[in-house]
């Protein structure tokens, strides 16, 4: 058993075969609005962990939960693709 290790295997994490393909990127690339927005919605639900929620924290989380689910709707009406989106 060979058990040697090049630096540049042990450093690289991944292989090149590895790397996401262009369909793969489409895919993400299409779907960013809905990560923004959950991203967006979980910097709001954060901010109100650890203090009792004001009435202008509590807009913030609903304006956020909205746009969140308005771009998951946008995206599942969006057509033209047989393609399942790679989650």
């Amino acid at each position: 058993m060979n058990h040697i290790v090049t630096v540049q295997d042990a450093v690289t994490a991944f292989a090149d075969f590895m790397e996401p393909t262009a369909a793969e990127l489409d895919a993400i690339e299409l779907e960013m609005p809905v990560i923004l927005a959950d991203v967006d919605l979980i910097d709001a639900q954060i901010a109100t962990l650890d203090r009792t929620p004001s009435e202008l924290d509590a807009r913030r989380v609903r304006r956020a939960r909205r746009r969140a689910l308005a771009a998951r709707r946008d995206l599942a009406n969006q057509g033209g693709t047989d393609e399942p989106v790679v989650a």
